[in-house]
């Protein structure tokens, strides 16, 4: 069935579709990027610059100022889901005043991340070429390269992942809540060996003849830090079909 003239022109019906069309064929681990997947994510780049909050229905929210609730009863984040093939998956993440997705992984995934509303911290970090692929486990070490924290907002442009740039990165709501929509390619899935794992940054002192340079630092594997978890909620938006 083909979807209705509205959802055909929906902005988010857009972006799924050019997402199935660029990650149906993403470059090899290892591989150089194809000028046919360049082209295509480019273009998604493009259709995430234009999506705003209202295209997904979504109301910015406030901070809560009312008594607080029991730390076991409320999620610090929140996820609406749009939309997954085995190809990608495609949501909204919704953070509370003061929340962060902690430092965590998308092993040989790709990413596209546009901030919807508020102000989100993102440190970003790049594996060494030569680090071994230890299996995962926790208190495991991988050796990283500090590439960036920013901050972005509504009007920042989508930031990107990919296996081997900003593959690892820590979230934190800045100054109130925040939302920001994201698709993951292809989505995680234990099974097929695409687990997220969560991570802590070491002093350099802890890790004995490190050979550091300025900028590498040592993540140790933990397990999933207690204070997060993520719940579930409707998405409000225009219906995707694919």
């Amino acid at each position: 069935m083909m979807p209705s003239d509205g959802t055909m022109s929906s902005i988010v019906q857009r972006i799924a579709r050019q997402a199935l069309l660029t990650f149906r064929r993403p470059p090899r681990i290892g591989d150089a990027a194809s000028a046919s997947f360049t082209d295509n994510l480019s273009q998604l780049q493009d259709l995430m610059t234009e999506v705003r909050a209202a295209d997904l229905r979504l109301e910015p929210r406030r901070a809560n100022l009312g008594a607080p609730q029991p730390h076991h009863c409320v999620p610090p984040v929140t996820y609406m889901h749009i939309c997954e093939t085995d190809e990608f998956s495609m949501g909204v993440f919704l953070l509370k005043s003061g929340a962060s997705i902690p430092l965590h992984d998308h092993p040989d995934m790709h990413g596209v991340l546009r901030v919807m509303y508020g102000t989100v911290r993102i440190s970003c970090f790049d594996r060494l070429e030569g680090d071994p692929r230890a299996p995962a486990q926790v208190g495991a070490l991988r050796r990283c390269l500090f590439r960036s924290t920013g901050e972005f907002t509504e009007e920042s442009g989508p930031c990107l992942l990919s296996p081997g740039r900003d593959n690892l990165h820590q979230i934190d709501a800045v100054g109130g809540p925040a939302a920001f929509m994201d698709i993951l390619a292809p989505p995680y899935d234990q099974d097929e060996g695409r687990d997220c794992h969560y991570y802590k940054v070491l002093p350099a002192a802890e890790v004995r003849n490190s050979g550091q340079g300025k900028e590498e630092v040592w993540l140790m594997e933990i397990s999933q830090p207690a204070e997060f978890w993520c719940g579930g909620e409707p998405y409000p938006g225009p219906e995707v079909r694919l």
